[in-house]
């Protein structure tokens, strides 16, 4: 291994491609990136188990509070088979109550669906109030990571946080570092905090130029492309912060 792991979000096919490219080791694989991540199509998860790198699919069906019905959970437990099926190496996972705290019951449901595969408790994580209790939650759930900025809107800001999490979780689980991670601090970051795995969009901002699809509400003004040149950047940010080990 050269470096801590690089995960990169993504939700579509070219940005998949360019991830990729750039030099990803590991893909989160969502659709709606504006939205926080939702669940990706059954073909994007089947495009994705072609590619080199081991491809994560969030598990979320709306944008939202992470507190889901019934009816919800049991499309969540459905996505996630159909994650298993198209071969993906693991899923994302978050639920909480209404006061922040872990939903512990709802999660074992969706950490015993995914069985064998890869788990990572995502910055749902961020919201609750006790990031220590919330660690300990997710090695009892059985999660091999979770996703963080360390109770703050940016890992930059959270690295106190951060570094109470990998206090706390001991090597009993991963903590991956994410949200404003880019080539121009993730040094800094890693200098204070001795991540293992951190995660980025390295994400470029299209104007939507069209304005009859803008009128027929067919897109926003806006969408978020991932750029090979921001993950190759990112990449070699990292091995230069850190160096093979």
């Amino acid at each position: 291994m050269t470096g801590p792991v690089l995960e990169i979000c993504v939700d579509d096919a070219a940005g998949l491609e360019a991830a990729v490219n750039g030099g990803a080791d590991r893909i989160e694989l969502c659709a709606a990136l504006s939205l926080g991540g939702l669940t990706p199509s059954t073909g994007l998860m089947r495009l994705a188990a072609q590619t080199s790198a081991p491809a994560f699919a969030m598990i979320r069906p709306r944008g939202g509070v992470f507190r889901f019905s019934a009816q919800e959970m049991d499309i969540m437990r459905a996505d996630i088979d159909a994650a298993g099926e198209a071969g993906l190496a693991g899923v994302v996972l978050g639920v909480s109550r209404d006061d922040h705290q872990l939903d512990e019951r709802n999660l074992e449901i969706l950490v015993n669906q995914a069985g064998a595969m890869g788990k990572t408790l995502h910055r749902v994580i961020d919201l609750v109030p006790d990031l220590a209790a919330g660690i300990e939650t997710a090695v009892g759930l059985g999660f091999d990571r979770v996703l963080s900025s360390g109770g703050h809107l940016t890992a930059a800001e959270g690295v106190a946080g951060l570094n109470l999490m990998l206090e706390t979780s001991a090597g009993r689980l991963s903590v991956m570092g994410g949200s404003g991670v880019d080539a121009d601090n993730v040094g800094a970051l890693l200098s204070a905090v001795p991540l293992n795995e951190v995660h980025a969009s390295c994400s470029t901002t299209e104007t939507l130029s069209d304005p009859q699809l803008l009128a027929f509400g067919f897109g926003g003004a806006q969408r978020r492309e991932t750029s090979t040149e921001k993950v190759a950047a990112l990449k070699a940010a990292i091995l230069a912060a850190t160096g093979p080990y």
